[in-house]
């Protein structure tokens, strides 16, 4: 095969592929990009604990959560994993990409940080539906949640220490930073 025979997959050849791989990938401009694996345990506790507040909060509402397993198409040809999120949309069984992503979650890692909390975010934010990017540190209890106001001007609100809370007014619910960040101890 030729360099210039490559082409970029379309979102069905991209999701056709990834069921036969071991490890996670984003679709970036077409083309899979190998995500980060081997999070820290803080990095996973924090995620397994927004997971379970969402699964808590949502249960019996139109609005379901999802995984890191779960795909956003921030462009056309462009699928982001965030860490978490809330999709409001037709639930589809066999499908793989959220149908209407509200909220999204993204816990920072060492190796990835500003290319989440920034370069995601803007894409997340070009979401249509999207109502909600929340942005989590992991070594300190301190969130930056980005909440779509009217005519689609984003606007942010830092949430510091575990007396904190997280409102997502788009789904109606109410997150405590103790929550969030249960089991973790922090330094002084």
């Amino acid at each position: 095969m030729s360099l210039l025979e490559i082409q970029p997959f379309t979102l069905e050849e991209f999701f056709a592929w990834q069921a036969g791989q071991d490890e996670r990938y984003e679709l970036v401009n077409g083309f899979p990009a190998k995500m980060m694996t081997g999070a820290s345990n803080r990095h996973d506790v924090i995620t397994s604990n927004i997971q379970g507040e969402l699964r808590n909060r949502l249960k019996g509402k139109p609005c379901r959560p999802f995984t890191g397993d779960g795909a956003v198409e921030t462009f056309p040809g462009q699928i982001r994993r965030p860490d978490a999120g809330i999709d409001c949309g037709a639930f589809d069984p066999e499908g793989y990409l959220a149908a209407e992503p509200v909220v999204v979650f993204e816990v920072l890692s060492p190796s990835t940080r500003d290319f989440d909390r920034l370069r995601k975010v803007e894409e997340y934010k070009r979401v249509p539906t999207m109502r909600h990017v929340v942005v989590v540190e992991p070594k300190r209890p301190q969130v930056l949640v980005w909440s779509r106001a009217g005519e689609g001007v984003w606007e942010p609100d830092e949430i510091v220490g575990l007396d904190g809370t997280i409102r997502l007014a788009a789904v109606g619910l109410e997150l405590p930073l103790a929550e969030l960040y249960d089991r973790l101890t922090f330094e002084a």
